[in-house]
């Protein structure tokens, strides 16, 4: 049986967006409260009746949100320096993807209406 598993994770951020217009809202420095959706599809193990344990994610995801991201202004992180939702899915799933196979998406919603997924080239 082939399934999806996702699995939501929190953390709160500024940044401010370099690359747009100096009059535009996101050039100032603001902040949001982060919800990334990590998403792994595969096979599930039939002897265990699950595609990967929950835990098993969360072990790999939370010390890269919470150590690197979380209260931090993002444009100070490496890579990070123009931190649109885009470029943040694509940092977060090069840092990822070795560490969780079947790594399928990763989801960033700025906000409640907002967001962007990416599955990886």
């Amino acid at each position: 049986m082939r399934v999806e598993l996702s699995r939501d994770y929190r953390f709160e951020a500024a940044h401010r967006l370099p690359m747009v217009p100096p009059d535009h809202k996101c050039a100032r420095m603001h902040g949001h409260s982060f919800l990334v959706e990590v998403t792994i599809a595969g096979d599930v193990d039939a002897r265990m009746g699950w595609l990967v344990d929950f835990a098993e994610v969360t072990r790999v995801v939370e010390p890269l949100l919470l150590g690197e991201l979380d209260h931090r202004t993002l444009n100070d992180v490496h890579g990070l320096e123009n931190p649109t939702s885009e470029n943040l899915c694509a940092w977060l799933w090069a840092r990822l993807a070795p560490e969780l196979p079947g790594l399928l998406a990763i989801t960033v919603h700025e906000t409640c209406t907002a967001r962007c997924t990416y599955r990886g080239v």
